[in-house]
């Protein structure tokens, strides 16, 4: 699935695609595998207050079971990542996620020069009023004027004691009312954006079922430090390679181009996540 120019120019402008009903076939086996990975994780999916509070996020998500591993490989997902990020990009990493009430106005990582992008598969029915994303197109194009003015209000780059009520604090209005595109979902859908796009979602009940894949421009050689610094957030959540098992296990030679480069480059890894998990050891003492 090429993108057009018409779509290339439109995601160069304003940031994102999005897909109406291009996994509505598959959409019953992607929901099933979602669930086993979460369940497989320790979350539970009746959205219990309790339940979500110990598991709203799974890294590596994707990488934990064939059928999900392979949406990579697929003409719809694999071109679109040809065409955006080139014929070698890297397969960055995935996350599964529970969403509960409002997530605040922020972009995710970037790095430079590289175009990272965010392929978004919504698992629920979804609209304004009940928390679907939402964006601020052209916002991407950082560093310009624009995408300057916007900096006040993300989230997860402002300290943490100044995060609250960004939006009311920087023009008066709350998140919720800041000017947007608000884009439905229906399960199915599959939403791309370009990862220093300003998104948000308002309204949320107690379930939004998500996952994303992540894709990445290929790094030069010189450049291979970026790769190692954006690896290194893994570990957090425990990983000691770049992918999981079954991404590796169900791996063909055209998936391993886009595998190879960060497996590389992350040996480092093993060495952050025994530094983690002694960290979290000692925290968790009573003595």
């Amino acid at each position: 699935m090429h993108l057009d120019k018409q779509r290339l120019q439109f995601f160069e402008t304003f940031g994102y695609l999005t897909f109406p009903g291009l996994f509505r076939d598959e959409i019953g086996a992607i929901t099933d595998a979602f669930g086993k990975v979460w369940v497989a994780n320790g979350g539970k999916l009746d959205g219990a207050p309790d339940d979500l509070e110990r598991k709203s996020v799974v890294v590596p998500f994707i990488d934990q079971h064939a059928y999900l591993s392979a949406l990579i490989d697929d003409p719809r997902i694999h071109d679109v990542g040809v065409t955006l990020c080139g014929d070698d990009f890297n397969y960055w990493a995935s996350d599964g996620n529970v969403y509960v009430g409002d997530t605040p106005w922020h972009s995710d990582h970037a790095f430079g020069k590289y175009l990272s992008i965010k392929i978004a598969f919504y698992l629920d029915q979804l609209d304004a009023d009940s928390g679907c994303i939402r964006v601020i197109p052209g916002s991407h194009h950082a560093p310009d004027h624009y995408a300057q003015l916007l900096g006040p209000i993300d989230y997860y780059r402002a300290p943490p004691d100044a995060r609250m009520n960004l939006p009311e604090a920087t023009w008066g209005i709350p998140g919720k009312d800041v000017p947007a595109a608000a884009l439905a979902t229906n399960p199915g859908d599959v939403v791309i954006f370009h990862h220093e796009l300003k998104h948000a979602s308002f309204g949320g009940g107690s379930r939004r079922r998500m996952f994303t894949i992540n894709l990445q421009a290929r790094h030069a050689e010189r450049d291979l430090d970026h790769i190692r610094e954006s690896m290194s957030d893994l570990a957090r959540h425990g990983m000691d390679r770049a992918y999981g098992e079954e991404m590796l296990r169900t791996a063909s030679p055209a998936r391993m181009r886009h595998l190879e480069q960060r497996l590389a480059n992350d040996r480092h890894l093993a060495a952050c996540a025994a530094k983690n998990e002694l960290t979290r050891g000692k925290a968790g003492s009573t003595e």
